[in-house]
This record gives structure tokens, sequence and C-alpha cells, in this order.
């Protein structure tokens, strides 16, 4: 088995509602704690970043699922290898989402202390989910 990482950022759709980040959340940590998927989910109320590790094969499921759900629109994959271990081992969906403390951290590594996605390196996204992830407890 392969271990993967992906990485991707994506726009809420017309269709979202306030409650699905809730469900996005629920639904992410039981089916990746059943697959041995791992990562982090980062939100600010517009934009999605996440991070994916696991298997190649169960990583590609998981994407496959978010590229064919209604709530995600503009979906950019920013980031996609293999690697030598996971870096959200301890999560199975950790969660950030966009606050005053996430916004020195946004500009260091994409250079606007605003979260836009779309505007990172997959390697700087991945960096910035890193640091973002030791603010934080795993909640999974």
């Amino acid at each position: 088995m392969f271990l993967t990482r992906l990485v991707y950022a994506s726009t809420i759709s017309e269709n979202f509602s306030s409650s699905d980040i809730e469900e996005i959340l629920k639904s992410a940590r039981k089916h990746n704690k059943i697959n041995n998927v791992t990562g982090m989910l980062c939100f600010n109320r517009k934009f999605f970043l996440q991070c994916l590790e696991g298997s190649r094969t169960k990583v590609n499921e998981a994407y496959h699922k978010i590229l064919n759900d209604n709530r995600h629109s503009k979906i950019v994959l920013l980031d996609y290898k293999e690697i030598d271990m996971r870096e959200f081992s301890n999560w199975s969906m950790g969660f950030m989402p966009d606050s005053s403390l996430t916004a020195p951290i946004n500009l260091k590594y994409s250079g606007k202390g605003e979260f836009l996605p779309y505007e990172m390196s997959g390697e700087s996204a991945h960096q910035m989910m890193l640091e973002l992830r030791e603010l934080t407890d795993p909640i999974s």
C-alpha cells in the first residue's frame, strides 16, 4: 500500500447552508475512520482547503465523493503525491475555521492575510495546514 497526500481547494456552492459544515465534518470523520483516511479541513464560510492522507485507493475514493458533492464548486487539485508517513495521523478530519489567529499564518504562506486557497501552491497550502495543526487540538 502506498500512502498518498491530496490537497484541494473549493468554493461553497449556491446550495450550501450554514448547517452543511457540521454535516460535512460528521460524515468525513465517520467514513475516514472506517477507511483509514486522515487529514484536515480549513474553511472560511466561502472557501474550503482540505488535505487527505491514506492509501491511494481510499484517498481517490474520498476525493471522487467530494467532486460529486453539490456543496462544493470550482474544485481545484493543488497537490497529489506519494508520502512516506502521515502528518495528520491523529485526525480522521481535523477542522480549522478562519479566525484572527489564522490571519498571520495565511499571510506567511499566501502573501495575503485573508484565506485565499486558490492563490496558494500545493506545498504552501500543505505547510500552512501543518502550522495550523499546531494551533488546535485533534478533534476528530
